[in-house]
């Protein structure tokens, strides 16, 4: 079977728009004053408010959100569609270095790659950002001076987030005042789990304050240890309720991390979002996808569930950085018919 990643979006009464939206407009009284600070302002009133909405959302069909992720799995892609889909998903690569070991010059080399992936061909798209712990966001900042690269920056005590919130937020100010376009924080999973769902609430509401209209906010949920996909549902409502640009799966640091069945979930969130709210946020997996063939599974969960409008780098990105030698790899095969060697590209 074929799949043109290019499809007409659809809209709220199309045939992809999820069943649960209507259970949510019946979840959720809309203003009727165009003053209204938010749709949902109300869910956020109190910790009892919000606690309902959360659980009130429609709980997971685990088979069938499984089920589906893996048919649109099998979906073809073919010649021009898919040297498409191969410089679009480069485009949506956030090129990342988080290692206790990283020195200015790796970062230099980091960012010349996002800035050209393909020395040799200048036709290769650059990818979206490099993402760097906050001491190193200047240095970043430097390497992709002049291109269109953004410089993101892991903050609030990442991986673990277990820090006081006043070490969180000088965390994102470091980063922010570096030059950081981008901040990904990490929800404090020991808090959601505990049912403490204001707390987080709060903690994500204070970073997005924080960075201020200088940084777009990529909130991580570690969905491998949220346990059920009932807990991914609602984390990703509470953070984009609470403000995230983007919703982001994981830290690439534990075991579980982006699948095509808890990506596939935020993306239905996020399109059920833009339809109760207006507002557009982005999905971004990270970790474990390594192959252009993941890839392009991904970009068509994008198109069949969120639709096109989601099929740009600013509302969906790859934390996948071993991704894009494989992308050039397979880049290089479509142009010459052949297949470099594991030396054709830059060993990150």
């Amino acid at each position: 079977m074929w799949v043109r990643l290019r499809t007409p979006r659809c809209g709220r009464t199309g045939p992809l728009y999820s069943r649960y939206a209507r259970r949510y407009a019946r979840l959720v009284t809309m203003p009727t004053t165009a003053s209204a600070a938010h749709p949902l302002t109300d869910v956020t009133a109190s910790d009892s408010s919000l606690r309902r909405f959360l659980h009130g959302l429609p709980g997971v069909d685990a088979v069938g959100l499984e089920a589906r992720a893996a048919s649109l799995g099998t979906r073809s892609i073919k010649t021009t569609a898919k040297a498409y889909a191969i410089d679009l998903a480069i485009s949506m690569v956030d090129l990342t270095t988080l290692e206790g070991a990283d020195t200015p010059g790796k970062v230099r080399a980091l960012g010349a790659k996002a800035v050209r992936p393909d020395p040799t061909d200048r036709t290769t798209p650059a990818t979206a950002a490099v993402c760097v712990y906050p001491d190193m966001v200047a240095v970043a900042k430097e390497a992709v001076a002049g291109s269109a690269v953004k410089v993101a920056s892991v903050a609030t005590a990442f991986p673990a987030g277990r820090a006081a919130l006043d070490v969180k937020l000088a965390d994102v100010r470091d980063a922010v005042a570096a030059g950081a376009d981008e901040v990904d924080m990490v929800i404090d999973r020991g808090a959601f789990l505990a049912g403490h769902y204001m707390k987080v609430y709060d903690e994500i509401v204070a970073v997005r304050e924080t960075c201020g209209t200088a940084a777009r906010l990529k909130v991580i949920f570690e969905t491998g240890e949220l346990s059920t996909y009932d807990n991914i549902r609602r984390a990703s409502w509470l953070g984009m309720l609470a403000g995230a640009d983007f919703i982001k799966t994981s830290t690439g640091k534990v075991a579980v991390n982006a699948t095509p069945a808890n990506t596939l979930l935020m993306l239905e969130a996020v399109r059920d979002f833009r339809a109760q709210t207006g507002v557009q946020v982005g999905v971004k997996p990270a970790g474990g996808i390594r192959t252009t063939k993941d890839a392009i599974k991904f970009l068509v969960l994008v198109n069949e569930t969120a639709g096109e409008d989601w099929l740009d780098n600013h509302w969906f990105r790859f934390g996948a950085s071993s991704l894009l030698n494989d992308l050039l790899m397979q880049r290089q095969k479509l142009a010459t018919g052949r297949y470099s060697g594991p030396d054709y590209v830059t060993v990150d």
